[in-house]
């Protein structure tokens, strides 16, 4: 079973719901599992160390997460055009990974949330490749074959899943993926998976 892992970091939800997307997209594939994994806040100030395992929702990543699986898909929200500071952290931890060539070969996909429609998903899509091309792992995009990617009016870009998130929902706290944005998580997914259960054969 070639097991894909979806790492991400959400704040108020609309990238934990992309994330969850992403994983029905990699059951969706035979001979593929979704491992989902989140990593903890950062902080400024000194505080006691988080718990080991959080309050809700999935564990936190550990690197044995990564050296385990057989495909990655990366979320974080948008962060001025890049990623959020808890996911760069952890992938900033990953050196003696990329001196073992541990996810060298193995595919990867990213998506992100961003709170308006200009927000710098793109950036910070790009900003994620840009760890996973050092690592020597395979990209795997979104393509223009696929109809919801020219029918979206929300979220979605070739170079991964994306999903904005809009003043009225912001304001009321809600987490409203479009359909065409569940279905391009999905296909993000899918298609790690696939790749990763062809690499794995």
């Amino acid at each position: 079973m070639a097991e894909v892992l979806v790492l991400f970091y959400s704040r108020k939800g609309s990238t934990a719901e992309l994330a969850r997307q992403v994983c029905r997209g990699i059951e969706q594939v035979s001979g593929a599992s979704a491992r989902l994994r989140t990593v903890p806040p950062l902080t400024t100030v000194v505080e006691p160390l988080q718990p080991a395992v959080p309050v809700a929702g999935p564990p936190y990543a550990t690197y044995d997460d990564l050296s385990e699986c057989d495909g990655l898909v990366l979320g974080s929200p948008t962060r001025f055009g890049n990623m959020a500071a808890p996911l760069k952290h952890f992938i900033d931890g990953t050196s003696t990974l990329w001196l073992n060539g541990t996810l060298a070969g193995k595919p990867a996909g990213v998506f992100t949330s961003t709170q308006t429609m200009h927000g710098g998903q793109e950036s910070t899509l790009l900003s994620m490749l840009l760890p996973l091309l050092h690592h020597g792992m395979y990209i795997v995009g979104l393509p223009y074959t696929e109809p919801a990617l020219t029918s979206t009016m929300s979220g979605g870009t070739p170079y991964g899943a994306s999903h904005v998130v809009g003043r009225t929902a912001r304001a009321e706290g809600q987490v409203n993926l479009s359909e065409d944005e569940r279905q391009l998580a999905q296909v993000l997914g899918r298609r790690v998976a696939e790749l990763a259960v062809k690499l794995r054969g």
